[in-house]
């Protein structure tokens, strides 16, 4: 399917502690295999995001920790960098809310959405905390959540049946810097009319064929229900300025912001390369396709909040054309939890074990349709069973035969037989599946399908004896090794989107030339030639150690050297 030019976002990162796997997966590394597919297929691809730094949780972060937002966010984003670069993800511009055309974009924006008349002014019943002296917004009061009971709800959103939330509307709420009881006090808001959005916005869900049924039917249930005005406005200082007339003193609400930010960091990439009207066709040209990776409790800032205020503008804005959302990644049965020592966060990860290790692993269990659980047994299984013994194995048999039986040269096959052709048939129809399942999101299926070639080389090895036949029947050996060389060069296109730097070193072990990031996806099944030379052959995957125990063990130990 020819796309043209794909626009490939991830949630921004909220920065004020740094990412768990679990926050990886649902967001920025889903997006960066996808990215790295279209690529390969030959698409203009442009993958954005950035640390989403302003509003309450990174103030109340530095309110507890005694710095200034600004420095916090700069130490937190420098660090978020690096590390993504690390974990492989191949962002084309990874900026951050803090960017001077991020801010000047949704300043702008914003204010054609308010002379539109879709933002108006009222005053408001806002929680005041008398201790602190501050208004309470969002982060800074938790509460148990009016619609489920659940405690703690945030005053934004509850995290257990994903409602957004005011924070007035929280039963027995408290200031989370001092604990106590706040009371209520009148301030003036700006707030966006979303309601006037509702008939759009069904008409674009209902349209909208790509969008996964989670994604769909919770939106459409949140209109039926009854969309509400929602504010733009915060009483924070740490935020952008909002651009109102007599809005002196408040800031722009984050998710505002943020999913504006989308928009901005095409704008910033564009204007970075000397092309300022670049940005547009991505976003206003029909051909372009714009594709969204997040968890399941951004749905409704994704699918509602950004196509009401792209609809806003009165401009023709290309709409969110698919909207992947991840169930969550929890740890043996609990939410992530820095201060509880549950999870495991994206820096300790890379301690322990290789990118493409971890990047396996969470893609082949990505929890596409119900919340997962991580468990070092299934990570053991998944990097011995799958990449070892299946994908790494069949590899390193069949380049290893060369080496040593062809001097290193793809053998000249003879006849193929029956089972020959078969085999590469089969080659070609689970190439052509992963390709699907990669366009539909479906990124555990791909995964599965990689090692599908593996198990179809392990099995045709096994059957065809080459090791046996070499002695007695060269040239049948000679054709059994060209057709498994086959699927050695297929393997290292296909993984590329999800083990990146694996599927480098085994292009440059095929000695083929450039990169394999830089081939198309149809070279998967284009035939190594006889006589083509590789590189001596080397294991890609090391077994882990499968006890659970002694796993632990290493996880501490790494915590213990890092905080020092």
């Amino acid at each position: 399917m020819k796309l043209g030019k794909v626009l490939v976002t991830s949630a921004w990162p909220y920065i004020n502690v740094t990412p768990h796997i679990g926050n990886l997966v649902g967001s920025v590394l889903s997006a960066d295999v996808v990215a790295r597919y279209y690529r390969l297929k030959g698409e203009e691809v442009l993958m954005v995001s950035g640390s989403d730094e302003h509003g309450t949780p990174i103030e109340v972060e530095a309110v507890r920790l005694g710095v200034k937002p600004k420095d916090l966010t700069d130490k937190n984003h420098r660090r978020v960098v690096e590390l993504f670069k690390k974990w492989g993800i191949s962002f084309d511009n990874y900026t951050r809310t803090e960017s001077p055309v991020h801010k000047e974009f949704v300043q702008q924006h914003l204010m054609k959405i308010y002379k539109n008349g879709y933002i108006f002014t009222q005053e408001t019943e806002m929680l005041y905390c008398e201790k602190c002296k501050r208004f309470l917004p969002d982060r800074f009061v938790e509460g148990k959540c009016p619609y489920c009971g659940h405690t703690p709800a945030r005053g934004d959103q509850c995290d257990a049946c994903g409602r957004l939330l005011e924070p007035t509307t929280l039963i027995e709420p408290y200031c989370v810097i001092c604990k106590g009881k706040p009371v209520i006090k009148t301030t003036k808001h700006w707030y966006f009319d979303l309601a006037k959005f509702s008939e759009k916005l069904a008409k674009y869900l209902n349209e909208n064929k790509q969008l996964p049924t989670n994604a769909k039917n919770f939106s459409l249930n949140l209109i039926k229900e009854g969309l509400k005005p929602r504010a733009v406005t915060r009483d924070v200082g740490w935020g952008i300025p909002a651009p109102f007339p007599e809005a002196e003193g408040k800031t722009i609400y984050v998710w505002v912001e943020a999913v504006l930010g989308y928009v901005s960091a095409t704008i910033e990439y564009f204007r970075n390369r000397g092309k300022p009207e670049g940005w547009k066709a991505y976003w206003f040209d029909k051909n372009a396709k714009t594709l969204y990776f997040i968890g399941k409790d951004n749905i409704p800032f994704h699918t509602i909040i950004l196509p009401a205020l792209l609809m806003a503008s009165n401009e023709d804005y290309n709409l969110p054309w698919n909207v992947s959302a991840t169930e969550f990644l929890q740890f043996k049965g609990e939410k992530a939890s820095k201060s509880l020592r549950i999870g495991i966060w994206i820096d300790e990860a890379l301690e322990l074990f290789p990118a493409d290790y971890w990047r396996y692993f969470l893609i082949a269990t990505r929890p596409e349709t119900k919340d997962s659980n991580f468990s070092w047994e299934i990570f053991a299984e998944k990097i011995n069973a799958d990449l070892n013994d299946t994908f790494g194995n069949f590899i390193h048999r069949t380049l290893s035969f060369i080496n040593r039986h062809f001097d290193s040269k793809i053998p000249e096959p003879g006849q193929l037989d029956a089972e020959d052709k078969q085999v590469l048939q089969n080659l070609k129809g689970l190439v052509n599946e992963i390709a699907e399942d990669f366009e539909a999101c479906k990124l555990q299926s791909a995964a599965n399908g990689i090692m599908g070639i593996g198990h179809l080389g392990n099995q045709y090895l096994n059957e065809k004896e080459p090791w046996n036949l070499i002695k007695s029947d060269e040239a049948k050996a000679a054709t059994t090794i060209y057709v498994a060389a086959q699927l050695v060069k297929a393997l290292a296109i296909v993984s590329a989107p999800i083990i990146p730097h694996t599927a480098e070193e085994l292009w440059k072990m095929l000695n083929l030339p450039d990169s394999v990031h830089h081939q198309r996806w149809d070279e998967a099944l284009k035939p190594l030639p006889a006589n083509h030379k590789i590189a001596e052959a080397k294991p890609l995957f090391s077994k882990v150690e499968a006890d659970e125990k002694k796993l632990d063990e290493m996880l501490e130990k790494v915590r213990r050297a890092m905080a020092k």
